[in-house]
């Protein structure tokens, strides 16, 4: 297979890269040359948001694409209508914000979805998902393949939410962990998606499919209690109430990573319904594997997560934290 990825040197990207070099495929990378493309790829440069910036991708045919952009509708619209004569299959990773608040539990790819358009400049996250989901699907109909991830973790993350967790809780002492301690969770490995994504692609997939771990794969405790055993911390988790950490103004998901507490965030959040990406093939593995290859590659590169520039640092700072434990 020759595969072309729009991107390709950061989280979700080189995660397919590697993915597509691992089984043997030809793999070539349009990127802006901020970070590095993975070893054993073609590299082509270029800004696709500058005027010509897709002249490297004038010329050239591949069996798929692989598009990540989380921006401007626009420039997925330009991309696709350049590649739609030249390339077999257009994957494109999107999100399950694109689905209208709020989301049932149990909602799959039927739920109504906001609206969006190709031509949009930027716009808010859930909007250019949906725009660039139009963008495909104008270009390239029943071969595009909208990928609708839910919360992505693991190796190469560069939004924060898995690194936080694993240095607050080597850091040891007691930690606020917020409740309940069964309370479900979905995410996906980004290795997981990656794979299902290649092999969609392989096998001709189109349309959108969720794709995130099936309900019941994990929990609050079950990620909590990974990363202290990975990191061989003294940490002592201390289980909170959602009215406690709601009272001292902590906002969930972005200082308390993952975590929303029960109700209609949580449903949306946490609760999707991926029977049609499982019955595709899907495979997640186990959150202790996701941990702790997590923590071996942050330790690899000096403990410290790489910081996506659009997107806030994430976490609970100290002194809020220990207010709410000493009340």
């Amino acid at each position: 297979m020759r595969l072309l990825l729009l991107g390709g040197t950061e989280f979700v990207g080189r995660a397919v890269a590697e993915a597509a070099l691992e089984r043997g495929w030809e793999v070539t990378v349009f990127h802006r040359g901020t970070h590095a493309a993975p070893s054993g790829t073609r590299v082509l440069h270029g800004d696709r948001t500058a005027e010509g910036g897709l002249a490297a991708l004038a010329e050239g045919e591949w069996d798929a694409v692989v598009d990540t952009w989380s921006a401007a509708p626009s420039a997925v619209r330009d991309s696709a209508r350049l590649l739609a004569g030249r390339v077999g299959r257009y994957g494109y990773v999107s999100s399950r914000s694109v689905y209208a608040y709020p989301t049932p539990a149990g909602a799959d790819e039927s739920a109504p979805v906001v609206a969006g358009s190709p031509d949009d400049g930027e716009v808010p996250y859930a909007e250019a998902k949906r725009g660039g989901e139009l963008a495909v699907l104008d270009a390239f109909g029943d071969r595009a393949l909208l990928v609708r991830a839910g919360l992505i973790v693991g190796r190469y993350e560069n939004i924060g939410r898995l690194p936080w967790w694993l240095n607050r809780i080597a850091r040891g002492g007691p930690v606020l962990a917020p409740g309940p301690r069964e309370l479900a969770l979905q995410f996906i490995d980004v290795r997981d998606l990656a794979d299902w994504t290649l092999d969609a692609l392989a096998a001709g997939l189109g349309g959108p499919y969720d794709l995130v771990a099936p309900p019941g794969h994990s929990s609050t405790g079950e990620l909590l209690e990974a990363c202290a055993a990975v990191t061989g911390s003294d940490a002592e988790l201390r289980w909170t109430a959602p009215e406690a950490i709601a009272a001292a103004g902590i906002e969930p998901w972005s200082r308390l990573p993952f975590w929303v507490p029960p109700g209609e965030l949580h449903d949306t959040m946490h609760g999707a319904s991926v029977g049609k990406a499982v019955a595709a093939g899907l495979r997640c593995r186990p959150t202790a594997e996701t941990v702790a290859d997590t923590w071996a590659w942050l330790r690899s590169i000096g403990g410290v997560a790489p910081q996506r520039p659009d997107r806030p640092a994430v976490g609970l700072d100290p002194e809020t934290e220990a207010e709410v434990l000493a009340g």
